[in-house]
């Protein structure tokens, strides 16, 4: 049958005409040959194209190009079982416009017999609006779903943070009962026998005592450095002071006050230093030498040599202090600059495991790094590396 005489006999019927020419949608008639017989107004709105364009064109005119072959294999399928249903349920189908642009469509297929000849009927809507709306929905979700997420691993980092917290006071209080009853019962006893010891022939026993005594405050303050040290590292009240200073001046007086609070025989030598003038903060030095140092006499036995060096790599200044002590375990190396964590091996020897965490944190304050280098029963090296320059 001819396209002419199709239309005629379908415009024959008036309510056809109104539905077909009035319709919101897009419908296009094809007939077993895949060739379009007849396109509604909305139909060529939809695409671009005058009807004229249209009729007597191949179907597949209006399908993206990568898809044609095979929607004539699904096309010739649809005309040997013809049937009412959905085209390409659950799949997303994409149209071809006479500009060559695509549009999301959802398509509805039925068919007719008109003197004897099957004809298939296509439903078009446009769902660019639609897919709009599902692609923002989908952004938003994606979008709450992230912020749901960095929520609640906030919510389990701060979750962690305050049981860390709640541990670090555990083991603050643990610590400081045991720390600081020891050098107060030691005082408690030592000022116990030197009221009693009076007389000349108790001068020694004297004399013993108080070091012990002068030991253990010394101890005592030791302690409270540390712990008002964290304190003020923790609320960030601790920032750099950069000052111009010759760095061998500053070793040497480190050393220097350091050989009266020795164990019996040990002795620190400066192997190298560089009298260099350098740019950063003298106390935070201070401070992070003279504990490298305790540690180092404190984890050494009597008579072994403590030997500090400082030397330049271009514009980074390098503090070696090096023990030969008790060295630090294999499994204690990785966690070893952990508030309050103390290596295995440590035994009765006192202190609070906070030194080297309030070292590294203030080398850290100053651009710099620290590393160690240890070997069990054969001593330590901790490896200092700062930047000298105003520009750090």
């Amino acid at each position: 049958m001819e396209a002419d005489q199709l239309i005629g006999t379908f415009e024959s019927e008036a309510g056809f005409k109104a539905l077909f020419d009035y319709a919101t949608i897009g419908i296009i008639v094809i007939n077993q040959q895949g060739v379009i017989v007849m396109i509604n107004p909305n139909g060529e709105k939809l695409f671009g194209y005058h009807k004229a364009e249209l009729i007597g064109q191949k179907m597949e005119v209006l399908i993206p190009t990568k898809l044609r072959e095979q929607h004539i294999h699904h096309r010739t399928e649809y005309f040997d079982r013809p049937k009412v249903r959905p085209m390409g349920a659950g799949l997303d189908l994409y149209a071809r416009k006479k500009d060559g642009s695509e549009l999301p469509v959802e398509i509805s297929l039925g068919n007719y017999q008109v003197n004897g000849e099957t004809l298939a009927v296509a439903f078009i809507s446009d769902i660019t609006e639609r897919k709009e709306a599902e692609r923002e929905k989908k952004e938003y979700t994606e979008e709450l779903e992230k912020k749901v997420k960095e929520r609640t691993k906030e919510l389990e980092n701060a979750f962690l943070h305050e049981h860390e917290l709640n541990q670090l006071k555990s083991a603050f209080v643990s610590l400081a009962s045991h720390e600081f009853r020891t050098p107060l019962s030691t005082i408690m006893s030592s000022v116990d026998l030197l009221s009693r010891y009076d007389t000349e022939e108790y001068k020694e026993k004297k004399g013993k005592h108080l070091k012990r005594v002068k030991s253990s405050v010394r101890n005592l303050v030791s302690i409270l450095d540390d712990f008002l040290s964290l304190d003020k590292l923790e609320q960030g009240k601790i920032k750099p002071e950069l000052l111009e200073f010759p760095i061998e001046k500053l070793v040497h007086e480190l050393v220097e006050n350091f050989q009266p609070i020795l164990k019996e025989g040990q002795q620190i030598k400066i192997l190298a230093c560089d009298d260099r003038v350098i740019c950063s903060d003298k106390k935070l030095i201070k401070n992070i030498v003279t504990n490298l140092v305790s540690n180092a006499s404190k984890y050494s036995v009597e008579n072994d040599p403590i030997e500090v060096s400082c030397e330049f790599e271009k514009d980074v200044i390098v503090i070696i202090v090096r023990d030969y002590g008790i060295g630090i375990p294999d499994a204690d190396q990785l966690k070893l600059f952990g508030s309050f964590y103390r290596a295995s091996n440590v035994g009765n020897i006192q202190g609070t495991g906070l030194g080297l965490s309030i070292v590294q944190r203030y080398v850290e304050l100053l651009g710099g790094s620290i590393t160690f280098e240890s070997k069990q029963n054969e001593g330590t090296a901790f490896i200092v590396r700062l930047p000298c320059e105003k520009n750090f």
